[in-house]
This record gives structure tokens, C-alpha cells and sequence, in this order.
């Protein structure tokens, strides 16, 4: 794409460097007395109606919170675009509206970080990682992201056994009020066909028992433009086959029984399909794939808590995805087969049942075990796919105790995991054990000021691709192991009289991952092997304050930097040995600036990633220019008389800087969006 350019690298670590030191404002002044007292009401961990809002602060392991104020205000195009604006993530972004969009923590993996959505894991045993893309923001209350895992003790193994946790939480419209019913109608349109047209209805059957059903569309040709850059010569090129489809519909019913007892159930159903871009390949630029996907799943939800000491959580899930890849390229016509064309089909079913007991004896101590039955099949159109059925249990035992100013939290992980195929070898039955301990430490009663510590072992089981893929798969493979240290401080008050509050957390961490899974050629094919050791050294900040200007005007700073050093120690005969990781900026931050009027409110926001590689020789063959981009968002809401009527309007990428996240599959430049959205 395009050469490095000298006076570009110094621009991008200027941004890259106003974006640190946007994170140090405030930071000279010590706290002299708890001055936060009174303006609770400002702090970002306040509690919002009918759930409890995740700790930013006073938490033993990285917490990062979007609420539902700051999805809608901040101009995100996409659940990915919301999460990688969280500190010490990476999202990889295969270009365009619909591209794959997958989410790594700390440079672990995207098949270390679980996705949750409305307390229930998401699964795919096929890839063994998560499309986030295919999640819809239009009706998100909550989105957050735990770094190990978080404070609740009353959720399913399959979280305490994942390197970090991305949560989706979905909003009812009669959550926290007495309305009998309530509507949201939205649509959202702009550069390049996009059209999001979406509706909510929600109703109360009984005082005890509301449903709400929601729908949205979803549609874009996505031929955006890009510049090319070959040498000496430079063209404008348009991206090609980058088109989506995608239909959405889901429905909820939430019923509270007469002793208190809270039943949840969920119907949920996607449906897409999209044309794969593909990388820009000189003088060809004809991409022929295109993939279309399939989602059904129901689960549903039981929390009874008996007393003050005891808590049940049962939650139940049945899921079927299906997927069709169809490439026409010409290397699959003939003379005797003209239309010839591959064509891969893929089912998965999961059945999943998951139960955790919650014993808390005194304030001081909670004790919870949770025990996770799934199993996983894989049928295909290919002749000799194995079949694979998968069954997996998980078991995870929690102890927290408290005892003045610090608390201590221990988990006890066991997995064991057997499966059958119908054809072909089998990999061995997997036993393991993996602990979990944190530490949080508050030195001074009076303050908000916290020290944290945590160690966490997990692994991840090798998908039904690594195992059994065509002729690559290898069922020897041993799972990947990865070792997480982290240290930190927290830090929340109101230092100036000018702020309502200043929250900081800063934390240096270690990660270790051995055993990784990766596809190494061989004479004829590629093959999966454990050759992988990559140790991984960083460090994350964060920032949040909020000045009042006057009595109608308030000004929201939030920022956010990420180090990472993230090397291959694989082998000290490779080439690669101690090269940076692909895929892995060293520096990366974001910063927003935001102004609430009664007229109007305005977000801008800027993120910056340094410079990254390809593949894992750090060589100029394999480098990925660095970026910075710019967003500013307007919205205003208006109070009729018996509705709400807001409009915003989003310029994204308004420098029109072109980037790739993944090499040779560019990223749109500057384009525009309206959204208009009307509630009763």
C-alpha cells in the first residue's frame, strides 16, 4: 500500500504523544481530603436501573465500562468500533461494514476473550473465536470488558476460565419505570448504501412480567474508495465486493416470580449475508468469495436468592449456526466443468447447561461453585470431514474474603473435555486445573484509593479447525497456555473544585502464553503445530473528569493508552526471535472530548495506533503504517409531547486518512452518518 514516510511516522507519535499527555491532566495535584464526599452523583460507577453498573475503581481486576449514554453519543458504527476504544485491546478488522471483526486482550488471542451477551456466553467451537461485528448497538444498555474477571462471583465457569471477558448487555424499555408499553423506532443511514432501519416494541403483560421484541435491517454496497500506491505509480481504486446484508430480530421476556425469583428468556435469530473483499491484490482486483451466515439461539436465565446467604443462578441455551463459503474463482472452471465452484457448508449445534450456587455467611466471606455442561457438534459438506461431537465440563470453585481494607478472591478452575469422531483420529481426553488469585488493597479508609494485584492461568482448547480443517488440522495439538500478572493502582476524587470528579487507574502487566497454536507449510500443505512462546509486557491508563462550565454546561474528558511489547520467543535460531507479535502496535490511545448543552451536545474523539507488522519477521516487506483518526459526533434530543425525538449526525474519519488494520484491506475513508430515532 503505501511506503513509509518519515515526516508521517513523526506526526502519528505527535498525536500518538498528545494523547499520553492528555492522560496526565490533573495528575499533579495530591488529594488532601476526601473531597468526592458529596458528589457521588458524578462518579462513573454510579448504578443504573434494574442492573448494577461494573466498578471501575475498586476492583481487583481492569474493568472498562461503555453505559448506554456514551454508545449513543460517541458516533460508534459497531460493537467493534465501541471496543476498541477500550484500553489494552486489539480488534481485528478485515475492512468494510461487513468485515470480520474479532477482539484480543492484551495480545492474547481472540480465543482467549470470551463474549457474553446478556449473562450467556457465545460460542463457535468451529473458528473458536467471536464475530462481534454481527452484534447490533441499536438496543446495547451496557457494554463492558473485565480483564480476568470481574468482582460477581454468581456467573457460569466458562467466564472464570477465559483470559478476559466481553459482556453485551440489551436494554428493556420498561426497566425502572410503571409504563404499560413503550416503542423505539430508529434509522440510521449513510456513506457508501449504508441503511440501518430498526424497531422495539415493549409491553407489560402482568405488573410481574414484560416482553419487548426488536428488529433491524441492515444494508450497504460498501464500495468505498482508496488510494493504491504501486512504486511510482498511484491510482484511485474502489474496494470491491464488499457488500452486506443482514436481518436481526429478537425477542425477550422477563418475568419476576411472587418470592422475588427472576426468569429470563431469549429468542434470537441473525441472518446475513456478504460478499468477502478480499486483499488488494495488484491487477487483480476481481475477488470472487462470498459468505453467508445463519444464527438461532434461545437461552434462558434463573436467579432465586433463598436468603442473605444463599443465591442460585441456572441459566440453559441451545444455539445452531450455519454457514455457507462459495468461491468462484476461475481455478475451479474447466473445459468439462464449466460453472465448477467451491462451496463449503458448516453447521454447528451447541446444547448448554450451566448452574452456580452462591453461599455468603457473613459480609466478610462469599463462596460460589459453578459447574458448566456443553456439547458441540460440527456437521460439513466436505467428504471427509470427521463429524466431531465435543463434550466439555467445567467446574469453578470461588472463595472471596475481606477483612479491613483489603480483599482477596481465589478461583479454582477444572476442565475436562472428551470427544468422538466419526471418521478419522481423535485427540486425547484433556484434564486441567488453572487458578485464579487477586488482591485488593485500599491503604486509607477515608480515600478512594486502591492497590490491585492478580494472577490468572487459563488455556484454550484448540478449535474443530485447528483439530480437523481439510488436510491441516492436526488432532496431536495440545491446548494453549497463558499465564496473566497484573499490577495496578486506582485512584477517584475531586482534587479541584472545578471537577466533579477525576478517576485514574494505571496498570503494568505480564502476560505468557506457551504452546501456541499456529499454521506453519510443509513440503505440500500447511499444517497446525504448538511451536508458539510469546511473553508480552505492558502497560494501561486510563482517564475520566467532568468540569462544569456553568449551571447548563458540563465538559466529559475521557482518555485512554495502551504499551504493549509483545515478542516472539519461540526460537532463538528464528529469524523472528524477539520480533514484535503480528498485528501488535506498540502504542495506542484514544482520547474524547465532549460538551453537553441544552441545544446540542458534541463528542470528538481521536484514536491513535503506532506502527505494527504483518507477519513475524519485523522486516519492510511486513509494515503497516501507524494511524490516527478523527470523529466528531452532534446529537440533539427533542422533548415533544408525548415522545422524544433525537437525531445526531456522525463524521467519521473526518481527516480522510487512509489505513489498514489488517494489511492490504483498507479502511474506509471519511464518510458520514444520520441517525434518527424516535421513543414513546
Amino acid at each position: 500500500m503505501k511506503k513509509d514516510d518519515p515526516c508521517r511516522r513523526i506526526r502519528l507519535r505527535f498525536c500518538l504523544g498528545c494523547l499520553i499527555c492528555c492522560l496526565c491532566i490533573n495528575l499533579q495535584a495530591q488529594q488532601a481530603e476526601d473531597s468526592i464526599t458529596g458528589k457521588v452523583h458524578a462518579i462513573p460507577e454510579v448504578a443504573v436501573k434494574g442492573r448494577r453498573t461494573p466498578q471501575r475503581i475498586s476492583v481487583a481486576a481492569p474493568i472498562q465500562v461503555f453505559g448506554k449514554e456514551e454508545l449513543d453519543s460517541h458516533g460508534f458504527q459497531n460493537i467493534a468500533d465501541a471496543v476498541r476504544r477500550f484500553a489494552g485491546t486489539n480488534v481485528r478488522d478485515y475492512g468494510g461494514i461487513g468485515g470480520l471483526k474479532t477482539v484480543s486482550v492484551r495480545s492474547l488471542g481472540a480465543t482467549h476473550t470470551a463474549v457474553v451477551y446478556d449473562g450467556v456466553a457465545v460460542s463457535n467451537c468451529q473458528a473458536g473465536q467471536i464475530d462481534i461485528g454481527s452484534f447490533s448497538l441499536d438496543d446495547i444498555d451496557m457494554l463492558s470488558l473485565s480483564i480476568g474477571q470481574d468482582e460477581n462471583l454468581l456467573q457460569p465457569a466458562r467466564l472464570f476460565a477465559s483470559a478476559g471477558v466481553l459482556s453485551i448487555y440489551s436494554k428493556n424499555l420498561l426497566e425502572g419505570t410503571d409504563k404499560l408499553y413503550a416503542f423505539k423506532g430508529q434509522v440510521k443511514g449513510g456513506s457508501f448504501g449504508f441503511i440501518n432501519p430498526s424497531a422495539t416494541w415493549a409491553q407489560r403483560i402482568t405488573s410481574r412480567t414484560t416482553y419487548n421484541i426488536s428488529g433491524n435491517y441492515q444494508r450497504a454496497d460498501g464500495n468505498y474508495p482508496f488510494t493504491l500506491v504501486n512504486g511510482m505509480e498511484v491510482t484511485q481504486e474502489k474496494r470491491q465486493n464488499s457488500d452486506i446484508y443482514a436481518w436481526h430480530a429478537e425477542g425477550n421476556l422477563y418475568h419476576t416470580m411472587r418470592d422475588s425469583s427472576l426468569l429470563q428468556v431469549k429468542v434470537y435469530y441473525y441472518d446475513s449475508g456478504r460478499g468477502l473483499p478480499g486483499s488488494v491484490i495488484l491487477y487483480n482486483n476481481t475477488p470472487n468469495e462470498r459468505l453467508w451466515d445463519k444464527n438461532f439461539f434461545v437461552q434462558t436465565q434463573y436467579r432465586k436468592d433463598f436468603s442473605r446467604v444463599w443465591a442460585l443462578l441456572v441459566q440453559g441455551k441451545y444455539n445452531y449456526a450455519w454457514n455457507k463459503y462459495e468461491d468462484t474463482d476461475v481455478k475451479y472452471k474447466n473445459e468439462l466443468h464449466p460453472s465448477d465452484k467451491q462451496t463449503d457448508r458448516n453447521k454447528q449445534l451447541e446444547y448448554y447447561l450451566t448452574g452456580t450456587l452462591q453461599w455468603q455467611p457473613a459480609n466478610s466471606f462469599t463462596a460460589s461453585w459453578a459447574n458448566d455442561l456443553a456439547i458441540n457438534t460440527l456437521g460439513s459438506n466436505l467428504s471427509d470431514s470427521p463429524l466431531p461431537v465435543r463434550y466439555s465440563w467445567l467446574s469453578a470453585l470461588n472463595l472471596r474474603y475481606q477483612w479491613q481494607g483489603l480483599t482477596a478472591t481465589g478461583t479454582l478452575v477444572h476442565t475436562f473435555i472428551t470427544e468422538e469422531v466419526k471418521k478419522g483420529d481423535r485427540p486425547d481426553n484433556l484434564h486441567r486445573l488453572c487458578p485464579t488469585l487477586s488482591l485488593l488493597y485500599r491503604p486509607w479508609e477515608e480515600r478512594s484509593f486502591f492497590l490491585r494485584m492478580m494472577y490468572k492461568n487459563t488455556f484454550r482448547v484448540p478449535s474443530f479447525n485447528d483439530l480437523y480443517y481439510l488436510r491441516i488440522g492436526n488432532t496431536g495439538l495440545r491446548p494453549e497456555k497463558a499465564q496473566e500478572f497484573n499490577l495496578g493502582v486506582t485512584w477517584s476524587g475531586s482534587p479541584f473544585s472545578f471537577t466533579n470528579y477525576v478517576a485514574l487507574t494505571i496498570d503494568g502487566y505480564y502476560n505468557k502464553v506457551d504452546d501456541k497454536i499456529v499454521a506453519l507449510p510443509t513440503t505440500y500443505v500447511w499444517r497446525m503445530f504448538n511451536s508458539g512462546k510469546v511473553d508480552i509486557t505492558g502497560a494501561d491508563v486510563t482517564l475520566r473528569t467532568a468540569i462544569p462550565l456553568n449551571r447548563r454546561i458540563s465538559l466529559t474528558l475521557t482518555g485512554n493508552y495502551t504499551y504493549q511489547k509483545a515478542i516472539d520467543l519461540t526460537s532463538e535460531g528464528d529469524k523472528n526471535y524477539k520480533n514484535q507479535i503480528a498485528y501488535t502496535p506498540v502504542h495506542s490511545g484514544n482520547a474524547s472530548v465532549s460538551i453537553e448543552t441544552p441545544r446540542i451536545n458534541l463528542v470528538y474523539t481521536v484514536t491513535g495506533v503506532s506502527e505494527r507488522y504483518s507477519l513475524p519477521q519485523n522486516i519492510e516487506a511486513n509494515y503497516i503504517d501507524g494511524y490516527v483518526e478523527h470523529t466528531l459526533t452532534a446529537s440533539r434530543t427533542f422533548n415533544l409531547s408525548t415522545c422524544k425525538l433525537r437525531l445526531q449526525a456522525e463524521l467519521i474519519n473526518l481527516t480522510d486518512e487512509q489505513y489498514d488494520i489488517i494489511k492490504f484491506y483498507p479502511m474506509p475513508g471519511r464518510s458520514f452518518r444520520l441517525t434518527g430515532s424516535i421513543y414513546f
